[in-house]
């Protein structure tokens, strides 16, 4: 319910900023469409009775207001977008952050030796057994024998489910990817309890 609510929420979201920056566009062509005309007009001569001055000085009054309007609005809109893209970034420094630390702990934890730190991490970033070995500069035989002893200290039977205890982890306790002081949606909720 909560996971169809937020979706919804969020296609909300997207539809009211397309509708606002539709609107702006228009605006911003009605506004350009007036000089333009404005300017033919002179040019072909195609309006045959001359408008009051002062309606022509309204119409560019607020078209110039329009044009400028718009060039605040599309600021503001490139600032946001600006400032998500960097807020995005951060997440994902601090996501690999956060991966870098879970993985030396668990390597710590396991008790890996240095070579099968490396074999391990290669094996999560999903690198074959020969890749491992050229980038070793080790035989295929001693990285399946320390991907066996990784697999054993780790208490699992493959790769997939070496890298799925990172992931669960990960997912499990997000406060890894929260900044410090920011509390988790589960202890948000308690504190609106309490």
């Amino acid at each position: 319910m909560r996971l169809a609510f937020r979706g919804m929420a969020g296609r909300i979201r997207r539809s009211r900023g397309a509708i606002s920056i539709g609107l702006l566009l228009t605006v911003q062509l009605v506004c350009a469409a007036v000089f333009i005309s404005d300017i033919l007009s002179s040019l072909i001569g195609f309006r045959s009775i001359p408008i009051a001055w002062e309606l022509r000085e309204v119409l560019e009054i607020c078209a110039a207001f329009g044009l400028l309007l718009g060039l605040g609005l599309g600021a503001f809109a490139l600032w946001r977008v600006l400032q998500e893209r960097n807020d995005a970034q951060e997440r994902l420094r601090r996501a690999a952050g956060a991966f870098s630390e879970l993985l030396a702990e668990r390597f710590a934890e396991w008790g890996l030796t240095p070579a099968e730190r490396d074999v391990a991490l290669f094996a999560i970033k999903g690198l074959s057994t020969a890749e491992i070995a050229a980038l070793r500069e080790t035989s295929e035989g001693t990285v399946k024998a320390q991907t066996n002893a990784i697999y054993r200290k780790a208490g699992v039977s493959g790769r997939p489910q070496l890298l799925s205890l990172f992931i669960e982890e990960l997912m499990r306790d997000d406060s890894r990817l929260r900044p410090e002081g920011v509390p988790s949606k589960a202890e948000r909720k308690l504190g609106q309890v309490a």
